[in-house]
This record gives C-alpha cells, structure tokens and sequence, in this order.
C-alpha cells in the first residue's frame, strides 16, 4: 500500500512528495513497525514515477518479506543541481562548478520534520534501533553521512554505488569525531562498471576507499557488510537486485 502526500522541505523552501509505503494489512492491526528511511523517492516504487523510466520496485521486495516496516521515499528536486546540493553533506566542486552542500540541512529536514510526523501519524517504533537510512549514489553517500553524525536517530544504514573513494577523507574525519553506538549496523556496495574490476592480486580505489571506512567502523564495535557487485552498473535495477541481501544484513542479522 503506497500513500503519498506532500513535505515542506525548508532548505530550499520547496514542497517534496514523500511516498510511504505501509504493509498492506496495517489498517487491519494494531501493530507498530520499524522504519525505514529512503533517498530519490520517487525511483522506488513505481516505473512511471521514476526519473530514469524504471524503479527499484521496492514494493514487490516488502510485500514478500519476512520483516513488515514502513518505508519513506524522501522526494528531492527533479534538477540535478539543487538535487547535488540537497544531497551533498560537504561542500565540493561537482562539473565545474562550486556545489554548497544542504546535506546537514536535509538531514536536519528528516530528523526534526519529517520523521516526527510520520511517527504522529503512523503506527511506529521511534527509537534509532528501529529507524534506518538508505541509498544510492548520493543517496548514499547521505545515508552514511546521517548515520555516522545523526547516530542517536538512525541506527541503520545502507550506502549502494556511493563513490566513498571521493568523501574518503570528510567521511573518515567525521568519524573521527562523532559517537557511534556498537549496535548500528551499515551495508555498502559497489559495481565493476562503476569503480572498476577487483583483481586476485589488486584492487581498486573505491574498494580500498570502502574497506578503511569499514574497518574503521568496525572498530567502534559496528557490523558491516560490503558487496562488490560483479558486472554492477550505476542503475536503479542493479541496486533493486542488491535489497534482499542488504536488507536481511541490516534488520535481520544474516549474511549470505
């Protein structure tokens, strides 16, 4: 069951569609439900909603699934601009030109607007063990970002093709610097045709980009899971192929 209904995202001062996606018994029960949080809402439900022409098709995962939770697919601005801005946590240069990263305000826009009113309004658990963060690309490079500095409101995170080999040192700074509780636990992936093939005797700057922030997490008692995708391209279907795994890592403890 998808409701969608409309945010007032500050930042830029703006109105962003949020698509919620309730398990489709929840007006039959009294049941509360974890939540999910995801980025680029608009590309994971339903093709004609996407801006690429094709969806993750998430519904069809959480329909089957073993886990009932709500998900929340955050909408974000249709130009690529203010779409980089809303999604980048540091500042930087992005295709000659000077991008001023909103990513600590959007993430502000989660935390203190959007999350307390889906809370009001639907049946969930609030607490950070039962809220998580995903995405793809810039998406995840957020998730990542909320979860290490925002760790006393998501507890999860899921960070697919997310070019940590471009944010290695702010990411890895941050770290340094924020408290991260043991429980938390963070998936990160990424494609051949996107960062290049690992080799039996070498690898790559993303993968080692990757494995130093896992270690790192690691060491603060955090569980992780990375995936280099073989064949992987930066494309809504191959992250759709990437959530079961992900999903089962993050909310039901297994690795496979």
């Amino acid at each position: 069951m998808l409701v969608q209904q409309d945010s007032w995202y500050w930042p830029n001062r703006e109105s962003r569609l949020l698509h919620i996606y309730l398990p489709n018994w929840y007006y039959d029960s009294d049941e509360r439900f974890p939540v999910t949080y995801f980025f680029d809402g608009n590309d994971l439900f339903y093709d004609e909603y996407s801006s690429y022409g094709r969806s993750w098709r998430l519904h069809r995962f959480l329909d089957r699934w073993e886990k009932p939770m709500i998900v929340v697919g955050l909408g974000c601005s249709d130009n690529d601009t203010e779409r980089i801005q809303e999604y980048s946590p540091y500042s930087k240069r992005s295709f000659g030109q000077e991008i001023q990263g909103l990513g600590e305000q959007t993430i502000q826009w989660i935390e203190h607007d959007v999350k307390p009113a889906i809370d009001a309004q639907f049946r969930t658990w609030p607490h950070r063990e039962a809220t998580g963060i995903i995405g793809s690309s810039l998406g995840g490079l957020m998730s990542l970002y909320a979860t290490i500095c925002h760790n006393n409101t998501f507890g999860k995170a899921g960070a697919l093709s997310t070019g940590i080999r471009f944010n290695r040192r702010n990411l890895l700074r941050d770290l340094n610097v924020c408290e991260v509780s043991p429980d938390t636990r963070v998936f990160m992936s990424w494609g051949e045709h996107e960062a290049g093939r690992i080799y039996a005797q070498g690898d790559t700057a993303e993968s080692r980009a990757t494995w130093q922030l896992a270690h790192m997490l690691e060491s603060r008692g955090t569980a992780v899971m990375t995936q280099y995708v073989r064949g992987g391209r930066h494309r809504n279907s191959d992250w759709e192929r990437q959530v079961p795994r992900m999903m089962d890592f993050l909310w039901l403890d297994r690795r496979w």
